[in-house]
Protein backbone atom coordinates (compact mmCIF):
# COMPACT_ATOMS: atom_id res chain seq x y z
CA UNK A 1 0.00 0.00 0.00
CA UNK A 2 2.98 2.34 -0.45
CA UNK A 3 1.15 4.35 -3.07
CA UNK A 4 -1.87 4.86 -0.76
CA UNK A 5 -0.33 5.61 2.66
CA UNK A 6 -3.40 7.51 3.90
CA UNK A 7 -5.65 4.43 3.96
CA UNK A 8 -6.29 2.33 7.04
CA UNK A 9 -5.54 -1.42 6.84
CA UNK A 10 -8.17 -3.38 4.94
CA UNK A 11 -10.42 -5.39 7.26
CA UNK A 12 -12.00 -8.72 6.21
CA UNK A 13 -15.51 -7.49 7.01
CA UNK A 14 -15.13 -4.11 5.30
CA UNK A 15 -18.10 -2.65 3.45
CA UNK A 16 -17.98 -0.80 0.13
CA UNK A 17 -16.19 2.53 0.24
CA UNK A 18 -15.60 4.31 -3.06
CA UNK A 19 -13.58 7.55 -2.82
CA UNK A 20 -13.57 7.75 -6.64
CA UNK A 21 -15.91 6.26 -9.25
CA UNK A 22 -14.44 2.95 -10.49
CA UNK A 23 -12.40 2.38 -12.49
CA UNK A 24 -10.43 5.25 -10.98
CA UNK A 25 -7.48 7.02 -12.60
CA UNK A 26 -4.85 4.70 -11.11
CA UNK A 27 -6.68 1.62 -12.36
CA UNK A 28 -7.17 3.12 -15.80
CA UNK A 29 -3.51 4.07 -16.07
CA UNK A 30 -2.41 0.60 -14.97
CA UNK A 31 -4.75 -1.03 -17.48
CA UNK A 32 -3.26 1.06 -20.27
CA UNK A 33 0.17 -0.27 -19.27
CA UNK A 34 -1.24 -3.80 -19.23
CA UNK A 35 -2.56 -3.45 -22.76
CA UNK A 36 0.92 -2.56 -23.97
CA UNK A 37 2.42 -5.84 -22.79
CA UNK A 38 -0.25 -8.55 -22.46
CA UNK A 39 -1.84 -10.61 -25.19
CA UNK A 40 -5.06 -8.81 -26.22
CA UNK A 41 -7.12 -11.92 -25.55
CA UNK A 42 -6.38 -12.19 -21.83
CA UNK A 43 -7.87 -9.19 -19.99
CA UNK A 44 -10.99 -7.48 -21.37
CA UNK A 45 -10.63 -3.75 -20.85
CA UNK A 46 -13.51 -1.32 -21.29
CA UNK A 47 -14.28 2.17 -20.01
CA UNK A 48 -16.26 0.82 -17.06
CA UNK A 49 -14.46 -2.47 -16.33
CA UNK A 50 -12.28 -3.88 -14.72
CA UNK A 51 -10.45 -2.39 -11.74
CA UNK A 52 -6.88 -3.26 -10.72
CA UNK A 53 -6.65 -4.99 -7.37
CA UNK A 54 -4.13 -3.86 -4.78
CA UNK A 55 -4.95 -5.96 -1.71
CA UNK A 56 -7.64 -8.29 -0.38
CA UNK A 57 -8.64 -9.63 3.03
CA UNK A 58 -11.57 -11.85 3.89
CA UNK A 59 -14.45 -10.77 1.70
CA UNK A 60 -13.02 -7.33 0.96
CA UNK A 61 -10.91 -6.11 -1.96
CA UNK A 62 -9.17 -2.76 -2.38
CA UNK A 63 -8.07 -1.41 -5.75
CA UNK A 64 -5.22 0.90 -6.77
CA UNK A 65 -7.42 3.96 -6.23
CA UNK A 66 -8.27 3.05 -2.64
CA UNK A 67 -11.79 1.88 -3.46
CA UNK A 68 -13.05 -0.97 -1.27
CA UNK A 69 -15.37 -3.67 -2.63
CA UNK A 70 -17.20 -6.72 -1.34
CA UNK A 71 -16.06 -9.67 -3.42
CA UNK A 72 -19.05 -11.90 -4.22
CA UNK A 73 -16.91 -14.13 -6.49
CA UNK A 74 -14.12 -15.34 -4.15
CA UNK A 75 -11.93 -14.60 -7.18
CA UNK A 76 -13.32 -17.46 -9.30
CA UNK A 77 -14.26 -19.44 -6.18
CA UNK A 78 -10.71 -19.68 -4.83
CA UNK A 79 -11.00 -17.60 -1.64
CA UNK A 80 -13.60 -19.77 0.10
CA UNK A 81 -11.86 -19.29 3.47
CA UNK A 82 -11.39 -15.61 2.67
CA UNK A 83 -8.70 -13.65 0.88
CA UNK A 84 -5.31 -13.56 2.56
CA UNK A 85 -6.17 -15.92 5.40
CA UNK A 86 -3.46 -15.28 8.01
CA UNK A 87 -2.69 -18.99 8.54
CA UNK A 88 -2.22 -19.55 4.83
CA UNK A 89 -0.06 -16.44 4.51
CA UNK A 90 2.07 -17.56 7.45
CA UNK A 91 2.48 -21.05 5.97
CA UNK A 92 3.59 -19.56 2.65
CA UNK A 93 6.11 -17.31 4.36
CA UNK A 94 7.57 -20.14 6.43
CA UNK A 95 7.83 -22.50 3.50
CA UNK A 96 9.30 -19.90 1.15
CA UNK A 97 12.04 -19.22 3.69
CA UNK A 98 12.77 -22.93 4.15
CA UNK A 99 12.39 -24.48 0.68
CA UNK A 100 11.12 -22.46 -2.26
CA UNK A 101 11.23 -25.18 -4.91
CA UNK A 102 11.50 -28.96 -4.96
CA UNK A 103 12.21 -31.44 -7.75
CA UNK A 104 8.84 -32.49 -9.07
CA UNK A 105 8.77 -36.27 -9.47
CA UNK A 106 12.39 -36.86 -8.40
CA UNK A 107 13.38 -35.64 -4.90
CA UNK A 108 10.04 -34.93 -3.17
CA UNK A 109 9.82 -32.13 -0.60
CA UNK A 110 8.53 -33.30 2.77
CA UNK A 111 5.58 -30.91 2.64
CA UNK A 112 4.30 -32.62 -0.49
CA UNK A 113 4.14 -35.95 1.35
CA UNK A 114 2.30 -34.28 4.25
CA UNK A 115 -0.26 -32.82 1.84
CA UNK A 116 -0.88 -36.19 0.18
CA UNK A 117 -1.49 -37.69 3.62
CA UNK A 118 -3.93 -34.88 4.43
CA UNK A 119 -5.79 -35.39 1.15
CA UNK A 120 -6.13 -39.10 1.86
CA UNK A 121 -7.60 -38.28 5.28
CA UNK A 122 -10.25 -35.90 3.92
CA UNK A 123 -11.12 -37.76 0.72
CA UNK A 124 -14.48 -39.54 0.63
CA UNK A 125 -14.54 -43.33 0.50
CA UNK A 126 -11.31 -44.89 -0.65
CA UNK A 127 -10.21 -42.05 -2.95
CA UNK A 128 -6.82 -42.17 -1.29
CA UNK A 129 -4.35 -42.02 -4.17
CA UNK A 130 -3.61 -38.67 -5.80
CA UNK A 131 -1.71 -36.85 -8.50
CA UNK A 132 -0.96 -33.26 -7.53
CA UNK A 133 -1.39 -30.71 -10.29
CA UNK A 134 -0.79 -27.05 -11.00
CA UNK A 135 -4.43 -26.25 -11.72
CA UNK A 136 -7.87 -27.66 -12.33
CA UNK A 137 -7.44 -28.15 -16.06
CA UNK A 138 -4.46 -30.41 -15.46
CA UNK A 139 -6.37 -32.39 -12.84
CA UNK A 140 -9.09 -33.11 -15.39
CA UNK A 141 -6.48 -34.20 -17.90
CA UNK A 142 -4.94 -36.58 -15.35
CA UNK A 143 -8.41 -38.05 -14.81
CA UNK A 144 -8.85 -38.51 -18.55
CA UNK A 145 -5.47 -40.22 -18.85
CA UNK A 146 -6.26 -42.45 -15.88
CA UNK A 147 -9.57 -43.50 -17.43
CA UNK A 148 -7.86 -44.53 -20.64
CA UNK A 149 -5.16 -46.49 -18.80
CA UNK A 150 -7.71 -48.21 -16.56
CA UNK A 151 -10.32 -49.09 -19.19
CA UNK A 152 -8.53 -49.07 -22.52
CA UNK A 153 -11.47 -47.04 -23.84
CA UNK A 154 -10.71 -43.52 -25.13
CA UNK A 155 -14.25 -42.16 -25.32
CA UNK A 156 -15.64 -39.63 -22.84
CA UNK A 157 -19.25 -38.66 -22.19
CA UNK A 158 -19.56 -35.03 -21.09
CA UNK A 159 -22.48 -32.61 -20.80
CA UNK A 160 -23.70 -29.37 -22.29
CA UNK A 161 -22.71 -26.32 -20.27
CA UNK A 162 -19.65 -28.12 -18.94
CA UNK A 163 -16.48 -26.23 -18.12
CA UNK A 164 -13.43 -28.36 -17.36
CA UNK A 165 -10.57 -26.01 -18.24
CA UNK A 166 -8.58 -24.58 -21.13
CA UNK A 167 -5.73 -27.08 -21.57
CA UNK A 168 -6.19 -29.07 -24.76
CA UNK A 169 -7.25 -32.25 -22.96
CA UNK A 170 -9.71 -30.47 -20.68
CA UNK A 171 -10.89 -28.21 -23.48
CA UNK A 172 -11.73 -31.32 -25.48
CA UNK A 173 -14.43 -32.06 -22.88
CA UNK A 174 -15.57 -28.45 -22.37
CA UNK A 175 -18.78 -27.74 -24.24
CA UNK A 176 -18.48 -23.99 -24.84
CA UNK A 177 -18.18 -23.60 -28.60
CA UNK A 178 -16.60 -20.15 -28.37
CA UNK A 179 -13.75 -21.63 -26.32
CA UNK A 180 -13.33 -24.67 -28.55
CA UNK A 181 -13.89 -23.32 -32.04
CA UNK A 182 -10.47 -21.68 -32.65
CA UNK A 183 -8.64 -24.86 -31.64
CA UNK A 184 -10.94 -27.62 -32.80
CA UNK A 185 -8.41 -28.80 -35.40
CA UNK A 186 -5.96 -29.64 -32.60
CA UNK A 187 -8.41 -31.23 -30.16
CA UNK A 188 -8.95 -34.93 -29.67
CA UNK A 189 -12.36 -35.88 -31.02
CA UNK A 190 -13.24 -38.48 -28.42
CA UNK A 191 -15.94 -36.65 -26.46
CA UNK A 192 -19.68 -37.02 -26.92
CA UNK A 193 -21.91 -34.44 -25.23
CA UNK A 194 -25.36 -34.97 -23.84
CA UNK A 195 -27.64 -32.25 -22.47
CA UNK A 196 -27.09 -31.59 -18.78
CA UNK A 197 -30.42 -32.33 -17.07
CA UNK A 198 -31.72 -28.95 -15.99
CA UNK A 199 -34.82 -29.16 -13.75
CA UNK A 200 -35.59 -25.49 -14.36
CA UNK A 201 -36.03 -26.12 -18.10
CA UNK A 202 -38.68 -28.82 -17.94
CA UNK A 203 -41.25 -28.87 -20.76
CA UNK A 204 -44.85 -28.49 -19.69
CA UNK A 205 -46.14 -31.70 -18.17
CA UNK A 206 -42.69 -33.27 -17.70
CA UNK A 207 -41.53 -34.08 -14.17
CA UNK A 208 -37.92 -33.91 -12.94
CA UNK A 209 -37.99 -37.69 -12.43
CA UNK A 210 -38.98 -38.14 -16.08
CA UNK A 211 -36.09 -35.94 -17.20
CA UNK A 212 -33.72 -37.91 -15.01
CA UNK A 213 -34.86 -41.24 -16.41
CA UNK A 214 -34.71 -39.99 -20.01
CA UNK A 215 -31.15 -38.66 -19.66
CA UNK A 216 -29.93 -41.81 -17.96
CA UNK A 217 -31.39 -43.81 -20.82
CA UNK A 218 -29.43 -41.67 -23.29
CA UNK A 219 -26.23 -42.21 -21.32
CA UNK A 220 -26.75 -45.96 -21.37
CA UNK A 221 -27.39 -45.92 -25.09
CA UNK A 222 -23.98 -44.32 -25.62
CA UNK A 223 -22.30 -46.79 -23.31
CA UNK A 224 -23.82 -49.72 -25.21
CA UNK A 225 -23.67 -48.22 -28.72
CA UNK A 226 -20.96 -45.54 -28.79
CA UNK A 227 -21.19 -42.66 -31.20
CA UNK A 228 -18.03 -41.00 -32.55
CA UNK A 229 -17.39 -43.74 -35.06
CA UNK A 230 -17.75 -46.46 -32.48
CA UNK A 231 -15.16 -45.12 -30.01
CA UNK A 232 -15.89 -47.01 -26.77
CA UNK A 233 -16.67 -44.88 -23.75
CA UNK A 234 -14.22 -45.21 -20.87
CA UNK A 235 -15.44 -42.32 -18.72
CA UNK A 236 -18.38 -40.14 -17.81
CA UNK A 237 -17.13 -36.69 -16.81
CA UNK A 238 -19.47 -34.37 -14.95
CA UNK A 239 -19.64 -31.45 -12.57
CA UNK A 240 -22.04 -32.55 -9.81
CA UNK A 241 -23.31 -28.95 -9.86
CA UNK A 242 -22.43 -26.91 -12.89
CA UNK A 243 -20.63 -23.69 -12.01
CA UNK A 244 -19.65 -21.67 -15.05
CA UNK A 245 -22.51 -23.29 -16.93
CA UNK A 246 -24.96 -21.24 -14.85
CA UNK A 247 -25.22 -22.88 -11.41
CA UNK A 248 -27.29 -25.87 -12.51
CA UNK A 249 -28.21 -28.51 -9.93
CA UNK A 250 -29.19 -31.84 -11.55
CA UNK A 251 -32.41 -33.60 -10.54
CA UNK A 252 -32.41 -35.99 -7.61
CA UNK A 253 -31.27 -39.44 -8.60
CA UNK A 254 -29.27 -38.44 -11.67
CA UNK A 255 -25.80 -38.73 -10.18
CA UNK A 256 -26.77 -41.97 -8.45
CA UNK A 257 -28.04 -43.26 -11.77
CA UNK A 258 -24.75 -42.41 -13.47
CA UNK A 259 -22.91 -44.38 -10.79
CA UNK A 260 -25.07 -47.43 -11.41
CA UNK A 261 -24.62 -47.23 -15.19
CA UNK A 262 -20.85 -46.87 -14.92
CA UNK A 263 -20.71 -49.91 -12.66
CA UNK A 264 -22.86 -51.90 -15.06
CA UNK A 265 -20.79 -51.09 -18.15
CA UNK A 266 -17.24 -50.92 -16.79
CA UNK A 267 -16.97 -47.18 -17.23
CA UNK A 268 -15.25 -44.77 -14.84
CA UNK A 269 -17.22 -41.95 -13.24
CA UNK A 270 -15.24 -38.71 -12.94
CA UNK A 271 -16.51 -35.84 -10.81
CA UNK A 272 -15.04 -32.42 -11.54
CA UNK A 273 -15.32 -30.79 -8.11
CA UNK A 274 -12.74 -28.12 -8.76
CA UNK A 275 -15.41 -25.48 -8.06
CA UNK A 276 -17.82 -27.39 -5.81
CA UNK A 277 -15.24 -29.11 -3.62
CA UNK A 278 -13.78 -28.10 -0.25
CA UNK A 279 -17.12 -26.98 1.18
CA UNK A 280 -18.43 -24.53 -1.41
CA UNK A 281 -21.90 -26.14 -1.70
CA UNK A 282 -22.44 -26.83 2.01
CA UNK A 283 -20.84 -30.28 2.07
CA UNK A 284 -17.10 -30.83 1.89
CA UNK A 285 -17.68 -32.54 -1.45
CA UNK A 286 -20.88 -32.39 -3.49
CA UNK A 287 -20.53 -36.10 -4.17
CA UNK A 288 -20.94 -36.77 -0.44
CA UNK A 289 -24.19 -34.82 -0.34
CA UNK A 290 -25.42 -36.86 -3.30
CA UNK A 291 -24.34 -40.13 -1.71
CA UNK A 292 -22.20 -41.02 -4.74
CA UNK A 293 -18.56 -42.07 -4.75
CA UNK A 294 -16.88 -41.39 -8.11
CA UNK A 295 -13.89 -43.34 -9.33
CA UNK A 296 -11.90 -40.14 -9.85
CA UNK A 297 -12.38 -36.78 -8.14
CA UNK A 298 -10.80 -33.54 -9.36
CA UNK A 299 -10.34 -30.75 -6.80
CA UNK A 300 -8.68 -27.35 -6.87
CA UNK A 301 -9.56 -23.67 -6.44
CA UNK A 302 -10.27 -23.40 -2.68
CA UNK A 303 -7.80 -26.21 -1.96
CA UNK A 304 -4.81 -23.86 -2.10
CA UNK A 305 -6.28 -21.00 -0.09
CA UNK A 306 -5.11 -18.64 -2.83
CA UNK A 307 -2.08 -20.50 -4.15
CA UNK A 308 -2.21 -22.52 -7.39
CA UNK A 309 -2.67 -26.22 -6.75
CA UNK A 310 -5.12 -28.96 -7.68
CA UNK A 311 -5.33 -32.72 -7.46
CA UNK A 312 -6.89 -35.75 -9.08
CA UNK A 313 -7.92 -38.24 -6.40
CA UNK A 314 -8.61 -41.82 -7.36
CA UNK A 315 -9.59 -45.19 -5.96
CA UNK A 316 -6.56 -47.46 -5.45
CA UNK A 317 -7.52 -50.08 -8.02
CA UNK A 318 -8.11 -47.33 -10.61
CA UNK A 319 -4.86 -45.49 -9.92
CA UNK A 320 -3.06 -48.84 -10.11
CA UNK A 321 -3.50 -48.56 -13.88
CA UNK A 322 -0.53 -46.18 -13.82
CA UNK A 323 2.71 -48.19 -14.02
CA UNK A 324 5.29 -47.94 -11.26
CA UNK A 325 7.73 -45.15 -12.05
CA UNK A 326 11.30 -46.19 -12.77
CA UNK A 327 12.60 -42.68 -13.24
CA UNK A 328 10.37 -41.26 -15.98
CA UNK A 329 6.82 -40.51 -14.84
CA UNK A 330 4.14 -40.63 -17.54
CA UNK A 331 2.52 -37.51 -16.12
CA UNK A 332 4.57 -34.94 -14.27
CA UNK A 333 5.75 -31.33 -14.39
CA UNK A 334 8.63 -29.23 -13.12
CA UNK A 335 6.44 -27.73 -10.41
CA UNK A 336 4.61 -30.91 -9.36
CA UNK A 337 3.56 -30.55 -5.72
CA UNK A 338 5.36 -27.20 -5.45
CA UNK A 339 6.38 -26.85 -1.79
CA UNK A 340 4.95 -23.36 -1.26
CA UNK A 341 1.62 -24.26 -2.83
CA UNK A 342 1.59 -27.54 -0.88
CA UNK A 343 2.20 -25.66 2.39
CA UNK A 344 -0.61 -23.25 1.55
CA UNK A 345 -2.94 -26.16 0.80
CA UNK A 346 -2.05 -27.87 4.08
CA UNK A 347 -2.92 -24.71 5.98
CA UNK A 348 -6.11 -24.22 3.96
CA UNK A 349 -7.25 -27.82 4.56
CA UNK A 350 -6.67 -27.34 8.28
CA UNK A 351 -8.82 -24.18 8.30
CA UNK A 352 -11.50 -25.78 6.12
CA UNK A 353 -11.90 -28.65 8.58
CA UNK A 354 -11.34 -26.88 11.90
CA UNK A 355 -13.67 -23.97 11.13
CA UNK A 356 -16.35 -26.13 9.46
CA UNK A 357 -16.24 -24.00 6.32
CA UNK A 358 -18.78 -26.30 4.67
CA UNK A 359 -21.23 -25.57 7.49
CA UNK A 360 -20.50 -21.86 7.25
CA UNK A 361 -21.13 -21.99 3.50
CA UNK A 362 -24.44 -23.79 4.05
CA UNK A 363 -25.63 -21.22 6.58
CA UNK A 364 -24.40 -18.19 4.67
CA UNK A 365 -25.84 -19.59 1.44
CA UNK A 366 -29.27 -20.01 3.00
CA UNK A 367 -29.15 -16.46 4.36
CA UNK A 368 -28.01 -14.98 1.06
CA UNK A 369 -30.62 -16.94 -0.90
CA UNK A 370 -33.40 -15.61 1.36
CA UNK A 371 -32.15 -12.05 0.88
CA UNK A 372 -31.94 -12.44 -2.89
CA UNK A 373 -35.46 -13.82 -3.12
CA UNK A 374 -36.84 -11.07 -0.90
CA UNK A 375 -35.20 -8.31 -2.94
CA UNK A 376 -35.90 -9.78 -6.38
CA UNK A 377 -39.30 -11.40 -5.77
CA UNK A 378 -41.56 -10.86 -8.76
CA UNK A 379 -38.89 -9.02 -10.75
CA UNK A 380 -39.91 -9.33 -14.41
CA UNK A 381 -36.34 -9.94 -15.62
CA UNK A 382 -35.50 -12.63 -13.05
CA UNK A 383 -36.35 -16.08 -14.34
CA UNK A 384 -34.95 -18.06 -11.42
CA UNK A 385 -32.78 -17.81 -8.33
CA UNK A 386 -31.10 -21.12 -7.57
CA UNK A 387 -28.10 -22.93 -6.17
CA UNK A 388 -26.75 -24.69 -3.13
CA UNK A 389 -24.53 -23.42 -0.35
CA UNK A 390 -22.45 -20.50 -1.58
CA UNK A 391 -22.85 -21.36 -5.25
CA UNK A 392 -25.86 -19.30 -6.25
CA UNK A 393 -27.14 -17.94 -9.54
CA UNK A 394 -29.70 -15.34 -10.62
CA UNK A 395 -30.86 -16.17 -14.15
CA UNK A 396 -32.07 -13.22 -16.21
CA UNK A 397 -34.53 -13.43 -19.07
CA UNK A 398 -36.20 -10.84 -21.29
CA UNK A 399 -39.86 -10.85 -20.18
CA UNK A 400 -41.03 -9.99 -23.70
CA UNK A 401 -39.05 -12.51 -25.74
CA UNK A 402 -38.15 -15.10 -23.08
CA UNK A 403 -34.59 -14.96 -24.41
CA UNK A 404 -31.51 -15.02 -22.15
CA UNK A 405 -30.76 -11.47 -21.05
CA UNK A 406 -27.00 -11.51 -21.52
CA UNK A 407 -26.61 -7.78 -22.08
CA UNK A 408 -28.67 -6.97 -19.01
CA UNK A 409 -26.58 -9.39 -16.96
CA UNK A 410 -23.35 -7.70 -18.02
CA UNK A 411 -24.75 -4.23 -17.31
CA UNK A 412 -25.78 -5.53 -13.89
CA UNK A 413 -22.23 -6.73 -13.22
CA UNK A 414 -20.71 -3.38 -14.19
CA UNK A 415 -23.42 -1.50 -12.30
CA UNK A 416 -22.71 -3.54 -9.17
CA UNK A 417 -19.02 -2.70 -9.49
CA UNK A 418 -19.88 1.01 -9.43
CA UNK A 419 -21.72 0.28 -6.17
CA UNK A 420 -18.78 -1.52 -4.62
CA UNK A 421 -19.67 -5.18 -5.26
CA UNK A 422 -17.70 -7.58 -7.46
CA UNK A 423 -19.86 -10.03 -9.44
CA UNK A 424 -19.42 -12.22 -12.51
CA UNK A 425 -21.79 -13.59 -15.16
CA UNK A 426 -22.06 -17.29 -15.96
CA UNK A 427 -24.18 -19.52 -18.17
CA UNK A 428 -23.66 -20.42 -21.82
CA UNK A 429 -24.74 -16.93 -22.85
CA UNK A 430 -23.67 -15.03 -19.75
CA UNK A 431 -27.27 -14.68 -18.63
CA UNK A 432 -26.75 -15.80 -15.03
CA UNK A 433 -25.37 -13.55 -12.29
CA UNK A 434 -23.19 -15.90 -10.27
CA UNK A 435 -22.63 -15.40 -6.54
CA UNK A 436 -19.82 -17.43 -4.95
CA UNK A 437 -18.53 -15.28 -2.06
CA UNK A 438 -16.19 -16.44 0.71
CA UNK A 439 -17.82 -18.42 3.51
CA UNK A 440 -16.70 -15.63 5.84
CA UNK A 441 -19.12 -13.13 4.31
CA UNK A 442 -20.96 -11.19 7.03
CA UNK A 443 -24.66 -10.37 7.12
CA UNK A 444 -23.83 -6.72 6.48
CA UNK A 445 -21.79 -7.68 3.44
CA UNK A 446 -24.61 -9.91 2.21
CA UNK A 447 -26.97 -6.94 2.46
CA UNK A 448 -24.54 -4.85 0.40
CA UNK A 449 -24.29 -7.53 -2.28
CA UNK A 450 -28.05 -7.92 -2.62
CA UNK A 451 -28.68 -4.18 -2.54
CA UNK A 452 -26.05 -3.50 -5.21
CA UNK A 453 -27.26 -6.35 -7.43
CA UNK A 454 -30.89 -5.23 -7.20
CA UNK A 455 -30.11 -1.56 -7.86
CA UNK A 456 -27.77 -2.41 -10.73
CA UNK A 457 -30.37 -4.69 -12.32
CA UNK A 458 -33.04 -2.00 -12.08
CA UNK A 459 -30.65 0.49 -13.64
CA UNK A 460 -29.70 -1.98 -16.40
CA UNK A 461 -33.29 -2.33 -17.62
CA UNK A 462 -34.29 1.30 -17.19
Amino acid sequence: MDNLPHLAPLLPDALPDLPVPPPGPRSRAALERLKQHESPNVTAVAADFPVVWQTARGCAVRDLDGNTYVDATSAFGVALIGHGHPEVVAAVQRQAAELLHGMGDVHPPAVRIALLEALTALAPGDLGHAVLCGGGSEAVEVAQKTALLATGKPGVIAFSGSYHGMGHGALGATSRRDFRAPFVAQLAHNTTWLPFPNPSRLPVGVQASDLCAHMLERVEQLLVHPAMGGVPMGAVLIEPIQGRGGVIVPPDGFLQGLRALCDRHGTLLIFDEIFTGCGRTGAFFACEAAGVLPDLLCIGKALGGGMPIAACLGRPHVMAAWPVSHGEALHTSTFLGHPVSAAAALAAVHVLQRDDIAGQAARAGTSLLVRLRQRLAGHPWVREIRGRGLMLGVELQDPQTSQPASDVAWRTVTGALRRGVILLPSGDRGEVIQLTPPATITLAQQDCVVSALGAALDEAIA
